[in-house]
């Protein structure tokens, strides 16, 4: 038995949102019950107690897209890339570096992302892998990062044709060999999805290869309209609009997720809506990339489902809220935008992504819930509770002030301290990081 308390307890539930002083019990790997610090502490005396210290008590939060093998792209130069646009950003940076990741870097990258993750207060990671420079076991190599380090994640890789058919055919494999791995593994712990670039580097043979080897009640993970040259390629090759395409391909669904669709039209959002597929928006990777500002503010009117993303740029989801609040505020040149939206899908759009994949319940504090708890840091200097506790986290707080993290029941950090061996996984990293860039610009 675990308590979590003398804290401000954030639940994301609606029938009791907050707590002044709560405290969180947690048996096994799901949350038991919650309540005043002092009446749990009498009810289980015996318990461990992790003292938040009057800081907050909240769920774990969900990154609903990430590409953990950019990890090794932090400080680096490839000789000769210099991208002007979205496609040279892609071929000379993004390709350039999974076509030189070998199963040791994708291994490492993912130690040290999954440890940012816990730093981070990240419990659940929705991730997008390529690595074509290594791709037979490269999932089942991220899986094992996430097994040990004790991190809740969902993956697959990103088929593509741009490597030739040979490649794209082991990709699939890859998909195809880890969604059967994932679904004997009865831990909640590790799911899969079918992996894909983006349409104008698919064939209508290669999508229908995908969807061949996707079982049912799995989806597809892919790039949608991110720059308009996928949807001018698209349109060239196919006649088609991206999302008229997926449809087609019966690629779109409840458990499929689409990420940025910065470039669809109000048709293409009908048909999401009607599939019920869900959206990832991505707003630092929108800006950092130039691509423009996606219509998720019409896409959440629409009632389509959702969440936020990192796209690798970040492993810290307060500092993907932060951007994506003033983005849409910037783009749509009203103040009064993005408030409700924007941490809607971070605390309870990315949780219901997490519901179409895992089991248990997560993203809530309440009784049969993932025992997925962070505590952070943070003494407000205004009044704080259930109607406003948004805007502190927007306004007070980030990643780092997280400084215990428990996923699943066990404790991963406590007072900013990891159970795992931080320095030696970040030299190894560091090591294998070295080797990386060594082949990359040899």
């Amino acid at each position: 038995m675990l308590l979590v308390g003398n804290g401000r307890l954030i639940t994301r539930d609606e029938e009791k949102p907050f707590m002044e002083d709560g405290c969180v019990c947690i048996e096994g790997q799901r949350i038991a019950g919650i309540g005043g610090t002092s009446a749990m502490r009498q009810k289980y005396p015996q318990a461990e107690f992790v003292d938040a210290k009057g800081g907050i008590i909240m769920p774990g939060l969900i990154n609903a897209h990430n590409h953990i093998y950019s990890a090794f792209a932090r400080g680096l130069s490839i000789k000769g890339n210099n991208p002007t646009n979205f496609l040279e950003i892609l071929d000379g940076t993004w390709w350039h570096i999974d076509r030189t990741l070998n199963l040791a870097d994708t291994y490492h990258s993912a130690m040290v992302t999954y440890l940012d993750c816990i730093r981070n207060g990240v419990t659940t990671v929705f991730d997008h892998h390529a690595s074509y420079g290594g791709i037979e076991g490269s999932l089942f190599r991220i899986a094992d990062a996430a097994r040990e380090l004790g991190v809740r994640t969902c993956l697959c890789y990103e088929v593509s044709d741009r490597d030739g058919e040979a490649k794209m055919q082991a990709a699939v494999k890859e998909n195809a060999d880890f969604i059967q791995a994932a679904m004997k593994d009865d831990s909640d712990m590790q799911k899969a999805m079918m992996g894909m670039h983006a349409s104008f580097t698919l064939s209508d043979a290669s999508l229908e290869l995908c969807r061949k080897n996707t079982p049912e009640g799995i989806g597809c993970h892919i790039h949608v309209a991110e720059g308009m040259d996928d949807v001018y390629i698209t349109l060239k090759k196919y006649n088609k609009r991206i999302i008229n395409r997926l449809f087609d391909m019966d690629l779109l669904g409840p458990h499929s997720i689409m990420g940025h669709c910065i470039h669809i039209n109000p048709a293409e959002m009908d048909i999401l809506k009607e599939t019920d597929t869900m959206v990832v928006h991505n707003p630092e990777s929108n800006m950092g990339n130039a691509v423009g500002c996606p219509p998720v503010l019409r896409l959440m009117e629409k009632g389509i489902l959702t969440g936020l993303g990192t796209d690798g740029y970040t492993n810290d989801m307060i500092e993907s809220y932060k951007v994506g609040n003033i983005l849409h505020k910037h783009s749509n040149c009203d103040p009064t935008v993005a408030w409700g939206e924007i941490p809607q899908m971070l605390f309870g759009n990315n949780a219901k992504i997490g519901g179409r994949y895992f089991k248990t319940p997560l993203g809530i504090l309440k009784a049969g819930a993932a025992a997925d708890v962070i505590v952070m840091e943070y003494n407000p200097f205004t009044p704080l509770d259930g109607s406003n506790c948004n805007s502190h986290i927007l306004f007070g707080m980030n990643g780092r002030n997280v400084v215990t993290t428990i996923i699943n029941g066990k404790v991963l950090m406590k007072d900013r301290v990891m159970t795992a061996d931080e320095e030696r996984i970040t030299v190894q990293a560091r090591e294998q990081a070295a080797d990386m860039w060594r082949r990359i610009n040899a």
